[in-house]
């Protein structure tokens, strides 16, 4: 499997969130503002390298019956160590998301990846898989904090937009999360739609 095609499944054809719908409850919850957005796609994404990596390292060492145990173990370590480090250098991001980053250890997408791919394959191929998840899973959130923020808030990145008039600020409340990341799942199956159906005309 070449290096495109990681990150083709990771951030397209198979994006965690909009396709695989797992991990939604931090991309619903703290995308109020692209900064938490980015911040959480990243502290995910090196947890995932971590578990993936060690997963794949450890594979054929970590006994049947008890994996799922194993893949815990492993993923809470690596949470507990992304949360120190975000509390000691950046003590004011990790505020702002609160309990969402000890429960980036409770998210769907490690314990998936780690059960369908990184205890099936080698370390390098389980790094790519990390990378490519994780930057589909950062961006998806990214997108949604961006919207959120800015037609919510009428801010990005603290800058003031519109004179201060919030266009919509229904978007910055917990049902602009579910209806932003709606309408992009839409939009992402709608052109995966007209994709299929192109390759299917030019294949008549």
């Amino acid at each position: 499997m070449k290096v495109k095609e990681y990150f083709k499944a990771g951030l397209w054809t198979e994006n965690p969130v909009l396709i695989q719908f797992l991990g939604l409850c931090p991309a619903l919850a703290i995308t109020t503002t692209t900064l938490n957005a980015f911040t959480m796609g990243l502290c995910l994404t090196l947890v995932l390298i971590g578990s993936n990596v060690l997963i794949a390292l450890l594979r054929r060492l970590i006994p049947h019956h008890v994996r799922i145990i194993f893949y815990v173990l492993i993923i809470s370590g690596l949470v507990s160590l992304v949360e120190m480090i975000l509390s000691t250098f950046f003590n004011d991001l990790y505020n702002a998301l609160g309990i969402f980053v000890p429960l980036i250890a409770a998210n769907g997408i490690l314990l998936a990846r780690a059960e369908t791919f990184a205890s099936k394959n080698k370390v390098l191929p389980g790094l790519l898989d990390g990378v490519a998840m994780g930057c589909g899973f950062t961006i998806v959130l990214v997108l949604v904090g961006l919207i959120r923020e800015v037609v919510g808030s009428g801010t990005i990145f603290g800058y003031t937009l519109f004179g201060g008039i919030s266009p919509l600020s229904v978007f910055a409340l917990p049902a602009g999360g579910f209806l932003t990341l709606g309408l992009l799942a839409a939009a992402a199956q709608f052109f995966r739609n007209r994709a299929k159906r192109g390759s299917h005309d030019g294949t008549v």
